[in-house]
């Protein structure tokens, strides 16, 4: 490298060239060559939260008389800068790092110190001004949990409310229409599309509530733990400070951990969060799913709704439509899935005073956090909203149907009722058919027994 295109930095480990347009500095440097694991870096939303983070301790410093006034509002102006995502590409440290994440906090402080000085004159120190009153120990789980919580308030919830509000929707104007209930696979009692889609939407529901009620335990930030969860080198109100400011800034209930021993030592709540976007992912690969069977065919399979054609379906086959939208979701639910190992291992890595996974953490429920807001959205507007029920078919299966005499089974018993289901199945014809020839019921009365929409209802 050209000496005008790079310059020397020190620290105690020795000299080591800088490119002359990086804002970072040597110890980003030194990260960047020392951990060349994955070229994954942390998302956008990470280093977003980072640079809200280091705003509010400068404010939080400057009011505490830690920082002088010209310093603090550089490192502010700077931080906001990385905040709105001006300076994404300056962040180039890989997940696979230090376990605590203090090479992507250092990161943070020497793009912000860099930018500051630059813009203000002054000599802004990475360490003695950026991250005073800090540490990456607390700093970090600081970025993990405001980073979930944006993504959690802004898209998350948002998206899996728009996706239930459709199937509710759906399920309300398709509420007439009776269809046959499958268990094991097989024909089963009849059901209505809107009593099926009800189920779907109570389970997206039911995952915004477990979401909801983590929500205090990621609301609580660790902010003012420091190193160890002492809170050395922190004034007493510093973390209250900036945290208020971040809540302010985000519209988001924030508060000081209640026990920075815990907070810094392990991660719980991302672990419990990771686990409920799991049941989520569950819930999404069931609806998927079933879309999938029922889309089936057109000729050949259950051929119960058409999902709406976007896309070729085959390189080879020509005309062949697949159910593209349903599968993509499966795939992101398999992969929130895997996620959810590596979180859950990488809290299990909680020794002492820290755990040591933090990066990994941070990656993978940010990760899951996006596919899964992207997947509700995506199955709710280009399979849930338009897909479209084949009536005929639906009807002509229904009637053949010979688990209906079910419905007979208080009258006549389950061993007559068997017997007649078994002579339907063999002989191919409708159970009120068969019913006629093997009871004594008047038809009329058969055909009210065995009316697939009154079976649909209780009574």
């Amino acid at each position: 490298m050209e000496k005008n295109k790079s310059h020397i930095e020190k620290d105690s480990f020795g000299e080591v060239e800088i490119p002359q347009d990086a804002l970072y500095g040597i110890n980003t440097l030194r990260a960047i060559q020392n951990f060349p694991i994955s070229g994954l870096k942390l998302p956008r939303s990470f280093i977003h939260a980072l640079g809200m983070i280091k705003g509010a301790c400068a404010k939080a410093n400057l009011d505490l008389k830690k920082l002088d006034l010209n310093i603090a509002k550089a490192i502010m102006d700077a931080a906001d800068s990385v905040a709105e995502g001006q300076y994404d590409d300056h962040f180039l440290v890989d997940v696979f790092q230090t376990g605590s994440g203090t090479s992507s906090n250092m990161n943070a402080n020497e793009v912000i110190a860099k930018l500051a000085s630059l813009r203000s004159g002054l000599s802004i120190h990475p360490n003695d001004h950026v991250n005073m009153s800090q540490s990456s120990n607390d700093v970090i789980p600081t970025t993990i949990h405001l980073s979930c919580c944006i993504e959690i308030h802004q898209q998350l919830l948002p998206a899996l409310r728009h996706l239930a509000e459709t199937i509710e929707r759906r399920s309300q104007d398709l509420n007439n229409i009776t269809k046959t209930g499958r268990t094991h696979l097989m024909d089963a009692m009849p059901i209505t599309f809107g009593q099926e889609l009800s189920g779907w939407a109570t389970q997206i529901r039911h995952g915004i509530q477990r979401i909801e009620n983590t929500l205090p335990r990621l609301h609580a930030l660790a902010l003012g733990g420091t190193a160890v969860g002492t809170g050395v080198n922190a004034p007493p109100d510093f973390a209250k400070r900036a945290i208020v400011l971040l809540a302010e800034h985000t519209l988001i209930p924030l508060k000081p951990q209640a026990n920075y021993f815990e907070g810094l030592s392990s991660q719980d709540a991302v672990v419990e969060l990771s686990g409920q976007l799991k049941v989520l992912a569950v819930s999404l690969m069931k609806i998927s799913n079933d879309l999938r069977l029922m889309n089936s065919g057109p000729l050949a399979g259950i051929g119960e709704i058409s999902l709406p054609a976007i896309q070729a379906g085959s390189s080879i086959m020509p005309g062949k439509v697949n159910p593209v939208i349903p599968e993509a979701v499966c795939g992101a639910a398999v992969q929130i899935i895997g996620n959810d190992t590596t979180i859950t291992l990488g809290g299990l890595s909680s020794n002492f005073q820290l755990n040591t996974m933090l990066p990994v953490i941070a990656y993978n429920i940010l990760h899951s956090l996006k596919l899964l807001s992207n997947s509700a959205r995506v199955l709710a507007d280009k399979a849930i909203a338009g897909f479209i029920v084949n009536e005929d078919r639906i009807k002509h299966s229904l009637w053949q149907n010979p688990i209906l005499v079910t419905a007979l089974n208080p009258i006549i018993g389950y061993e007559k009722g068997a017997l007649i289901a078994k002579r339907a199945y063999q002989e191919k014809r409708s159970i009120l058919d068969v019913a006629k020839e093997m009871t004594d019921l008047p038809e009329e009365e058969l055909k009210r027994l065995l009316d697939p929409e009154r079976l649909t209802r209780s009574e």
